[in-house]
């Protein structure tokens, strides 16, 4: 690696995901490089910390192209939640305009800025599938599933507090109906016409997040196919924080799909190389 230390950051954080944002379009990691890093800079309590790590690079096709890793240092194709940081942090870099396009692993995103709330375009969802019966340790469980930029599960239950988020999210997370790439696990109650409240099992975080942009969005989607809710839906996540999920549905058919939220900048840093310990 070629870190001139001590090396800026930012940390960020998009309804309580928390991320860690590094300007990269000079480059000084490598590809194969970059799982390391970021299960270095990731690690709670002896290094910075987050749910992801972003890095903003060149593109050829957009204003800037990210390379978006789990704290567990595996690659995510999306994350709604780090793509409003990302948006917002290139922003206020003077890298994008208000009005902006990315690549993801996903495509290309469309991002408005507007002050601290960003709100995304979202690519079109695939890979939707309603009342599946799995049998999950000893017990049939009935399950939704869409992919939102990352694949994602669905469980409707009647007590939001009382979901088993770890310990059923982990199971179905590696159940083998969805492997090999596994999948997020969402847990909704329905508060009201268009209100929804979310819990998230994370894959590659590997437990419960305080918030899941795609997780939002697959959960708002999937409760409209179901008659439970009209868009636009607001969905509180368990960190007390809101999204908005703005969809169109004819049929099966879902379109214009947009997340929208707050974003903050929680602080900027300098990064020690004692901080980076890599495995």
């Amino acid at each position: 690696m070629s870190i001139q230390f001590p090396l800026e950051f930012s940390k960020m954080s998009g309804t309580g995901n928390d991320f860690i944002l590094i300007d990269h379009r000079t480059p000084f990691l490598s590809k194969e490089e970059m799982p390391s890093f970021a299960r270095a800079v990731c690690e709670r309590r002896v290094s910075v910390g987050a749910d992801g790590l972003i890095l903003i690079e060149q593109s050829k096709v957009a204003d800037f192209r990210w390379q978006f890793l789990n704290a567990d240092g595996s690659w995510a194709e999306m994350c709604g939640n780090g793509a409003r940081c990302a948006a917002r942090f290139a922003h206020a870099r003077g890298i994008a305009p208000e009005q902006m396009r990315f690549e993801t692993g996903a495509g290309i995103i469309e991002a408005q800025v507007r002050g601290q709330a960003v709100k995304l375009r979202m690519t079109a969802p695939t890979g939707l599938r309603l009342d599946e019966k799995l049998r999950v340790n000893g017990q049939e469980q009935v399950v939704h599933s869409l992919n939102t930029g990352v694949p994602h599960a669905v469980f409707f239950v009647k007590n939001i507090a009382q979901a088993p988020v770890l310990e059923l999210g982990r199971s179905i997370r590696f159940h083998e109906h969805f492997q090999p790439a596994g999948t997020n696990v969402n847990f909704v109650q329905q508060l009201g016409a268009s209100a929804l409240s979310v819990r998230t099992y994370e894959r590659g975080v590997e437990g419960e997040t305080l918030a899941c942009g795609t997780g939002a969005v697959a959960a708002a989607i999937i409760a409209g196919l179901l008659g439970q809710v009209q868009p636009p839906v607001a969905v509180t996540t368990a960190g007390g924080e809101q999204l908005l999920i703005y969809y169109s549905l004819a049929g099966q058919e879902i379109a214009e799909v947009y997340l929208e939220g707050s974003v903050n900048f929680i602080y900027e840093g300098r990064l020690h190389e004692e901080a980076i310990k890599l495995s």
